[in-house]
């Protein structure tokens, strides 16, 4: 009787423990850390990424060093400092590679909103030819096939212009006045070749910005 009364109030307690427990996972459950974020999210659909800063451009000068501090050397005419990597002395003639970025943000109707900002120098050089070398590099003119959103015209006093809208890589809609010939030819086709200057980030290569630079056809 007693071994029997034993068992049964074990039972009541297991039951009672488990019903704690499934209870308390109830009120714990934590995400799945393989959950995807929603389809469609503004951050994947808004102008392809376009919002946020962008490589714009790069520029060689010519510039002369004036004061040294601490490591760092003082560019004139513009008073810009900068580190001294090659040891230069006061009073060299050197080329500087300099730097402006966009800070780009894209409305609800795919306008953009471009910001530039301040020329920034980023790095030093001896020659001209080895500025040039990595200023190649940096901005990169390449032919590609871009979507033809479409082509209209507008006329005014009895005067017709002609335009025509395309879809860059980076989800940028660019329209550009054209001659009535290239209206014609370009009517009825879905796909046109463009040359693109590509502006690559000196710090992150992999992230560019595509200017369009003319039609190549």
């Amino acid at each position: 009787m007693k071994q029997r009364r034993f068992w049964l109030m074990a039972s009541i307690v297991l039951v009672v423990i488990l019903m704690i427990w499934g209870i308390s996972s109830l009120f714990n459950k934590k995400p799945s850390v393989l959950s995807k974020p929603a389809v469609g999210s503004s951050a994947a659909t808004n102008a392809s990424g376009m919002n946020g800063d962008v490589p714009w451009d790069y520029q060689v000068q010519q510039a002369k060093v004036g004061d040294l501090l601490d490591g760092d050397m003082v560019l004139l005419p513009n008073n810009e400092r900068i580190s001294n990597d090659q040891n230069f002395a006061t009073g060299d003639q050197i080329y500087v590679l300099s730097y402006m970025q966009a800070t780009m943000k894209t409305d609800s109707q795919g306008k953009n909103d471009v910001t530039l900002s301040q020329w920034k120098p980023i790095k030093t050089f001896k020659t001209k030819e080895e500025a040039d070398k990595d200023l190649a590099e940096l901005k990169v003119e390449i032919k590609t096939d871009v979507k033809l959103i479409g082509v209209y015209k507008t006329e005014l006093d009895g005067k017709f212009r002609y335009f025509a809208v395309a879809d860059l890589p980076t989800g940028q809609k660019v329209k550009q006045p054209i001659p009535e010939d290239r209206y014609a030819s370009f009517k009825n086709k879905k796909e046109v070749q463009v040359i693109l200057e590509e502006v690559h980030d000196y710090s992150n290569y992999d992230q560019s910005m595509a200017k369009f630079r003319g039609w190549a056809e």
